[in-house]
């Protein structure tokens, strides 16, 4: 899994955004559970969950003001 644009994201509904921010909220405390424990191989992981997690509560932000700017 690599990094995924926010534009790759824009495109999606906001309920397959919901879907995969709990999935990588459930991921980032496996992460943290590892590093914990001293078992996690990929250190850098946790850097890119973290990062997309951001990008997913960005665009789920714009797509609510554009929604209630419509109204």
């Amino acid at each position: 899994m690599g990094t995924v644009k926010a534009e790759e994201l824009r495109a999606k509904t906001s309920d397959e955004l919901k879907t995969r921010l709990v999935d990588l909220k459930q991921e980032q405390f496996n992460l943290r559970f590892q590093t914990a424990n001293g078992q996690n191989e990929n250190p850098s992981r946790a850097r890119i969950v973290r990062r997309e997690i951001a990008r997913i509560k960005t665009v789920l932000g714009q797509k609510a003001r554009t929604a209630d700017a419509a109204t």
